[in-house]
Formats: structure tokens, sequence, C-alpha cells
């Protein structure tokens, strides 16, 4: 453990931020099993509303830094495919 305060405040932070990165990253695949088990019941409605919940969280994320750009451009691609009902890869 640290001696510097700054340090102590730095590694609290640290963690803090970590675990809100955690919640991002968990919800996002959380949408995503969802998306893809609504898509294979076939509702086409409750489908469209998932992919919308899925891509907000995605684009939060990414806007708060817990996502790369890339990875989250490839996280909506990915679920666009999967809405569209191609398999994913």
């Amino acid at each position: 453990m640290a001696n510097i305060h700054s340090q102590k405040k730095r590694i609290l932070r640290a963690e803090r931020e970590r675990l809100e990165n955690r919640r991002y990253t968990s919800t996002i695949k959380t949408y995503f099993r969802r998306l893809e088990a609504t898509v294979a019941e076939g509702d086409d409605a409750k489908a469209d509303a998932e992919h919308r919940d899925l891509v907000q969280t995605i684009d939060k994320a990414v806007k708060r830094g817990a996502l790369h750009r890339n990875t989250g451009n490839r996280k909506k691609s990915r679920a666009a495919r999967v809405r569209a009902g191609a398999p994913s890869a």
C-alpha cells in the first residue's frame, strides 16, 4: 500500500473507475445475450428494442472511455448482423 496521500486517493479512484468499466462491459454482454435470445424467438418488436438498448449502451461506454472506439463499432456491427438474422462469427 502506498504511503503518499495522493497515491492512496489514486488507488481508490482507479478501483472505482475499474468497477464502473466492468459494469458497462457486463451490461453490454447481458444485452447481447438478450438480443440473441429475442431474435431466436422471432419477436421483431422486442428485438428492435433490445438492439436499440444495446447500441445506446455501447455508445455510452465508448463516450465514457470504458470501451475503445473500434471495439464499440465492432460490437455494434456484430449486433446488427445478429439483428438481421445472420449468424454471428
